[in-house]
């Protein structure tokens, strides 16, 4: 019999956390999720600081690692000079991601891993990690098929669909769908990001603003918790795990906004916050 998915969350903030001791339950780190498949298969979504805490629990485990990041904004790189595995000789190191319209991914991630940023330079590593342009489409990597697709967010940027046994899991952290899901005439297929999401068992999507704060965010690349809630109604989605957390926002004010979607909303899917430590299968 097929295992599932096994996803763990080891960093579920945007930006970077502000919100002070009050975060512990949510956790304080940038996006940064593993993915484990029947195979033992290893992907890492995204590299942002979670991914430093990641790097410490594997112990040697893994001979190949598979990192996709869905763009390059700080917040969700910012990890990864700090992913011990990247040091280790004999690791094959593979990174994912999005080219812009004048450099590769290498050339992009150089700027960041490099000085006077960064000590140590993307060639410098031991490792030598293969890097990879995504294009919109689907690729396989291990046991996993993943599709990728640009979404509504500032800069290119990419989400992710990956399958394994008939299972999906979509992940939209930096997402908004709402620019274009209520143009007159348009159907839910032309929305931001609706391909990867559909009948997906588990969708991890973008929730940072609260109803009320999303007006003054329109256009920044992100959504509001109802947003995300009706993203999942018109995906059809069995499960969504709320990410992408304000780093403004704390442990109390995150419940208050789950608990007012909940009443206002009513989800069609099982809903559960994002937090650090916390593990699913899909």
């Amino acid at each position: 019999m097929s295992e599932p998915l096994f996803v763990r969350f080891w960093g579920t903030r945007g930006s970077l956390p502000n919100a002070g001791p009050e975060t512990v339950r949510y956790g304080g780190n940038t996006s940064c999720v593993e993915v484990r498949g029947d195979d033992g298969t290893l992907l890492v979504l995204d590299a942002g600081t979670g991914i430093r805490r990641l790097g410490s629990a594997l112990n040697g485990d893994c001979q190949r690692i598979d990192i996709l990041l869905t763009h390059l904004h700080m917040d969700h790189i910012q990890g990864l000079g700090f992913f011990d595995p990247l040091y280790t000789p004999g690791k094959e190191i593979h990174i994912w991601g999005p080219p812009s319209t004048t450099m590769d991914l290498r050339s992009r991630l150089a700027r960041y891993l490099s000085p006077p940023l960064f000590p140590v330079r993307i060639r410098d590593l031991p490792t030598h990690p293969t890097m990879h342009d995504v294009e919109p489409g689907v690729f396989e990597i291990g046991c996993f098929k993943v599709a990728a697709d640009f979404v509504c967010h500032p800069g290119p940027t990419f989400g992710y669909r990956v399958m394994e046994n008939g299972s999906a899991l979509a992940y939209l952290p930096d997402h908004e769908p709402a620019l274009c899901a209520d143009a007159v005439g348009r159907e839910p297929e032309w929305t931001s990001g609706f391909a990867l999401a559909a009948g997906a068992d588990t969708l991890i999507h973008d929730a940072q603003y609260s109803v009320a704060e999303y007006p003054d965010h329109v256009g920044w690349g992100h959504s509001s918790i109802e947003q995300t809630i009706c993203f999942a109604k018109a995906s059809g989605v069995r499960r969504l795990v709320t990410f992408h957390h304000d780093p403004a926002h704390d442990d109390h004010a995150l419940d208050q906004i789950v608990e007012e979607a909940y009443a206002s909303c009513e989800p069609s899917c099982y809903l559960v916050p994002g937090t650090e430590g916390f593990t699913v299968e899909v």
